[in-house]
């Protein structure tokens, strides 16, 4: 597969979790965390992914790796459907997608060695010999900016970004073809926020992985990806280019995150155009378009009907202000 080729693909992807109540459990309710969800992912790109806690990012990574199935839609990965493969099927396309958490104390097991994190996922895949592991284990250290000897220390011994880095190598370590980066420096310090963003690009350039960024930095996104999705309430608002989003939002939605950027050169209030009111919950979802309640651009056909997906000078959109526009 080429660079620029279609690695992932989305087809309509919903993912709800049942809320139970009542003497006998019975389902009550919902969670509608992922509501119809398409889009694709190229070979070799970086696709962020935005939006407010809440909205169902973290969620649909979690989908798309196959560690929460699917209520309906489909995952296509490399032409493979991941929740209809099996057995050595299902490893094997799984060893090619791989995750980078938010936190990266939380997600190391503190009684392990690094040796023994990094090189975890070549024991589960097997074929390797002890002292194959261990060298494979010191050139991703190295690859990541650590040192052999840490290879004997555990992760309280390090530093939040050295830990991330530890993290980095444990999902790097099987030769992924495609890495979710869930809010990976949203737990950092600052000053080590861009360290770790610039060894993720540093070594998508050198092995060609493919990232899905998750995160609701705009800055950040904006320097990482390719192409940027923004999310609410687990629909995809608008899909567009990185400098064509940033230079000229289309959605109602994505103008007021971008505007609630602080510009401390400008004198103004910064904070004046933040977006009102909390993400509604996804369990009543509000009638019509979702963002309705927040949008200072309502129409009554926003109350009453979801808007459809139109396509603007290359962006795709989901908003009534362009149902005059054509695809």
């Amino acid at each position: 597969m080429a660079k620029g080729d279609v690695l992932l693909s989305l087809k309509d992807v919903v993912k709800q979790f049942p809320i139970k109540g009542g003497v006998f459990l019975r389902t009550v309710d919902s969670v509608k965390a992922v509501n119809g969800v398409s889009l694709e992912v190229r070979e070799g790109e970086t696709f962020g992914l935005v939006g407010e806690s809440g909205c169902g990012k973290t969620t649909l990574g979690s989908v798309i790796l196959g560690l929460e199935k699917p209520t309906s839609g489909q995952v296509i990965f490399d032409g493979q459907d991941v929740n209809a493969v099996s057995g050595a099927q299902k490893r094997k396309l799984h060893q090619q997608m791989q995750i980078v958490f938010q936190d990266p104390f939380e997600s190391l097991n503190p009684r392990m060695t690094v040796e023994e994190i990094v090189g975890e996922g070549l024991r589960i895949q097997g074929g390797y010999t002890r002292s194959e592991i261990h060298a494979r284990v010191l050139e991703m250290l190295e690859r990541v900016g650590l040192n052999p000897e840490h290879a004997r220390r555990y992760p309280h011994e390090f530093s939040g970004g050295q830990r991330q880095r530890i993290g980095i190598a444990r999902a790097l370590i099987v030769n992924p073809r495609f890495v979710v980066c869930d809010e990976p420096v949203s737990a950092l310090d600052v000053s080590v926020q861009a360290q770790i963003i610039n060894l993720l690009r540093d070594l998508q350039k050198k092995y060609g992985y493919t990232y899905l960024f998750v995160a609701h930095g705009l800055n950040v996104v904006r320097y990482m990806s390719d192409r940027v999705a923004v999310m609410y309430l687990g629909r995809i608002v608008e899909l567009a280019d990185t400098d064509s989003l940033f230079k000229n939002p289309l959605h109602p939605y994505t103008r007021a995150l971008l505007s609630a950027i602080p510009d401390i050169d400008s004198g103004e209030d910064v904070f004046s155009a933040v977006l009102s009111g909390d993400v509604p919950s996804p369990v009543h979802l509000p009638s019509g378009c979702p963002f309705h309640p927040r949008c200072s651009q309502c129409m009554d056909i926003c109350r009453k009907q979801m808007p459809e997906e139109h396509i603007v000078d290359g962006t795709r959109v989901r908003c009534h202000l362009y149902d005059g526009d054509k695809a």
